[in-house]
């Protein structure tokens, strides 16, 4: 018999990828097959010529399972999705048709299986199909996963926790992620306290680590639309640091933190061409990981070749380079599967701060 469990969250951006990860590294110690599937995809991308959300195509890929990516993604919200169904274009029955055919079908091939929701509790609600009523459909009890502190965090859990009762849905499990370091035990324990008259187990997870949390060179290049130029081995490099290359060139240099992302405006040369050229000096290499070079104005001739012979890792745009600045700011990285380093860091840590026994055992 299959066993399920149900990654649910508070909102977006808590985790819930990473923990699948973590959860499926950790399943395949005890489990000879184990499954992964995201019953509604909200993110979708071209897949081995199918249409299929994003997070289910990062995990056909990285364990090898590409043959199942269809059974992991069965309802996919494409452009124009919810208008159709608000229209009655759709019929309300078919994602639960899908959603259930496809579990059942997953469940005769594993013996653990994670099935990863979407956003809060209510997202999926436009389709009739939202993260409660997924997770009753499939009879997986949920494990909900929150952001690090106290207050907001109980509110949260609390304002979800209605919505699956609502539902007659069973949390198991919520699972404190992001948690400050030196503040992880006493939010951990007031945590316990909030809940200590329900039967739900509180857990943890990771402490807030910047290492998961910035964007690799690739993400950066997918979020500004243009591809990523010059070395491609360097495309999983995690960016911690995003500069604006506004003040003069050496002050520009000294100013460097490590594995920084440089945004230089188009008609800057001598900073273009003193960055391009640190590029071969390892001291330099490991402070700057590469460059965005923005604005209408083009890169001139032999400022151009420069780059190129350097090597150097750049993303071309005609953005304004304090508008690309902003927007890399407020971006939430998301791992992908050509993010080895993140996903190695993600499956050494899991044994260390995830409790896999204590979770599989209210299953």
């Amino acid at each position: 018999m299959c066993k399920k469990i149900f990654i649910g969250a508070t909102g977006q951006h808590c985790g819930k990828t990473t923990i699948s990860l973590s959860l499926m590294y950790l399943a395949l110690k005890k489990y000879p097959r184990v499954g992964f599937m995201k019953p509604i995809g909200p993110k979708c991308i071209e897949f081995n010529g199918l249409t299929v959300d994003k997070d289910a195509a990062m995990f056909a890929s990285v364990f090898g399972v590409e043959d199942d990516v269809a059974l992991m993604s069965p309802m996919t919200l494409t452009a124009g999705t919810t208008r159709r169904f608000l229209d009655g274009e759709l019929d309300l029955a078919t994602p639960r048709e899908l959603i259930l055919a496809a579990c059942r079908e997953m469940e005769k091939k594993y013996d653990f299986l994670i099935i990863e929701g979407a956003g809060h509790g209510g997202v999926g609600s436009v389709v009739g199909a939202n993260n409660a009523m997924v997770a009753k459909m499939l009879n997986a009890p949920v494990l909900m996963i929150t952001g690090g502190g106290i207050g907001n965090v109980i509110d949260s859990v609390e304002l979800n926790l209605a919505l699956y009762e609502r539902e007659k849905t069973e949390v198991r499990v919520i699972m404190a992620n992001k948690l400050v370091t030196k503040k992880r035990e006493r939010s951990l324990s007031y945590l316990r306290k909030a809940f200590a008259n329900t039967n739900i187990l509180v857990t943890s997870a990771f402490d807030y680590s910047p290492v998961l949390a910035d964007p690799t060179l690739q993400h950066v290049a997918e979020l500004v639309g243009q591809p990523l130029c010059g070395d491609q081995t360097d495309r999983s490099r995690i960016c911690h640091n995003i500069q604006l290359g506004a003040a003069s060139s050496q002050r520009v240099i000294d100013s460097l933190e490590d594995s920084t992302l440089l945004i230089v405006t188009s008609s800057r040369d001598e900073l273009l061409v003193t960055a391009s050229s640190l590029h071969h000096i390892p001291e330099f290499r490991k402070r700057l990981a590469g460059l965005v070079i923005a604005g209408h104005v083009p890169v001139s001739e032999i400022t151009q070749r420069i780059i190129d012979d350097s090597n150097i890792p750049y993303i071309r745009i005609i953005e304004t380079s304090s508008d690309v600045f902003y927007c890399l700011k407020e971006h939430v990285s998301k791992i992908g599967p050509d993010d080895k380093e993140k996903i190695e860091l993600i499956q050494s840590m899991a044994d260390q701060y995830i409790d896999f026994e204590a979770i599989n055992a209210i299953l």
